[in-house]
């Protein structure tokens, strides 16, 4: 199966193509994509990143690897700002100090947790629904994210589901669920 160096410069080679069958969507099939440079740069870094994406569910991944601190430090940080405001004790830095600590087990759990609820790989990540769900992501972070109109973030759900779809092709287990 192809490794993190062929999923990612598949993806950043094919992207052209990507955009090409957009404008074709539009053009031909009435699309009402909006194309933007922006669009067009962050779609290429959702591209990029979806044509390495399904192996988060492999531990040994380098997206797994990555994307696990992540997860860790924003569960931590949550914890942290509800332990704030929960813990008050004789000295601010008492209750700054306590809330952070709390924040830690938080991040802790967060990181073994994440490895844990993952399915096995090439599961369900390795699927089309999943390829739909990033689509549908990307698509959101347009207008909610980035406040770009809908006919960008259509562009970007668009080329997020093809970068994700590339790697299922590349790794030949292309399945619906």
């Amino acid at each position: 199966m192809p490794n993190y160096d062929v999923h990612v410069l598949s993806g950043v080679i094919t992207y052209p193509l990507a955009v090409l069958v957009a404008f074709l969507l539009k053009v031909y099939a009435g699309v009402p994509f909006e194309m933007s440079s922006t669009a067009m740069v962050v779609g290429y870094g959702l591209y990029v990143l979806g044509a390495d994406l399904p192996d988060m569910d492999h531990p040994n991944a380098l997206i797994h690897r990555g994307t696990k601190p992540i997860v860790a430090v924003l569960l931590g940080s949550a914890v942290y700002m509800w332990a704030k405001g929960e813990i008050h004790l004789s000295q601010p830095w008492m209750s700054q100090t306590a809330a952070w600590g709390i924040g830690a087990v938080g991040a802790v759990v967060g990181w073994y947790g994440f490895t844990a609820v993952m399915p096995h790989h090439r599961g369900v990540v390795h699927s089309l629904l999943f390829a739909a769900i990033y689509g549908f992501l990307a698509f959101l972070l347009g207008p909610y994210g980035l406040h770009m109109s809908t006919g960008e973030g259509l562009f970007l759900g668009f080329v997020a589901f093809s970068g994700y779809t590339l790697h299922l092709i590349l790794d030949r287990s292309v399945k619906l669920i």
